[in-house]
């Protein structure tokens, strides 16, 4: 690989950790402010509708969602495929997916008011979800090598199928995780409630999609996956 290869592939690495980091703390400390309620929002010097922070916000999201499915299709892989090196390719998905999420966060219009704020006991039932949704999220990379999943690492072996561990709970336990943090705060403004309904969102349009890709790279193991681990995400609901 040449230096400049190299540089491209580490800095989306990179991106790849501030992206996240990013948008932890828009989460954590931008949308958890709980600003007052009004019907109107300042925009560019003009008044926008809660309504129109809800489709804006939406659509920032989506953008970033549909780079993740697009980039997804074998068409397009294979399009990339015969204009980049390969070993460039998941780099370069990377890089996009990173800034496209930076940008649905530094982009979000503020939606303001407060669901609840619980305190007490509750607080702790509230951490204690949102920790193990990081401690579920965290444990399920460990299955999947999490260098590769940055475009560090070029994967040197045949992709393999995750059964154990927490994929015997659920077929996606990183979103099952997302889900816990998300939806887990014990101070709910509704900006991180909205973040976490459409990212929700994304994920019950999108999960059909990658399955079945995931049918047709691993045939009959997956059918039989399927067949012992039936929930996607949430078990018992979905």
């Amino acid at each position: 690989m040449k230096a400049a290869e190299r540089l491209f592939v580490w800095l989306g690495g990179a991106v790849f950790v501030a992206a996240l980091a990013f948008c932890a703390w828009s989460y954590l400390a931008v949308w958890g402010t709980g600003a007052p309620p009004g019907l109107f929002i300042v925009v560019a010097g003009r008044p926008a509708t809660r309504g129109v922070a809800l489709g804006a916000n939406a659509l920032l999201f989506g953008l970033f969602a549909a780079h993740h499915s697009l980039f997804a299709r074998e068409g397009v892989k294979n399009a990339l495929a015969r204009a980049l090196p390969t070993r460039l390719i998941r780099p370069l998905y990377v890089w996009t997916a990173s800034l496209l999420l930076m940008v649905a966060c530094a982009a979000w219009l503020p939606i303001g008011g407060e669901l609840y704020d619980h305190g007490g006991w509750l607080r702790w039932a509230h951490a204690a979800v949102q920790l193990t949704g990081v401690w579920l999220t965290i444990r399920s990379v460990r299955f999947i090598d999490a260098l590769e999943l940055a475009g560090i690492r070029r994967p040197t072996v045949a992709p393999s199928l995750q059964i154990t561990g927490p994929y015997r709970l659920v077929r996606h336990p990183i979103y099952l995780g997302w889900l816990l943090m998300t939806f887990g705060a014990a101070h709910m403004t509704a900006d991180r409630l909205t973040f976490a309904a459409i990212s929700t969102a994304y994920l019950v349009i999108a999960i059909p999609w990658e399955e079945r890709s995931l049918a047709r790279v691993f045939g009959g193991a997956y059918v039989e996956y399927r067949r012992h681990v039936r929930w996607r995400i949430v078990p018992y609901v979905y």
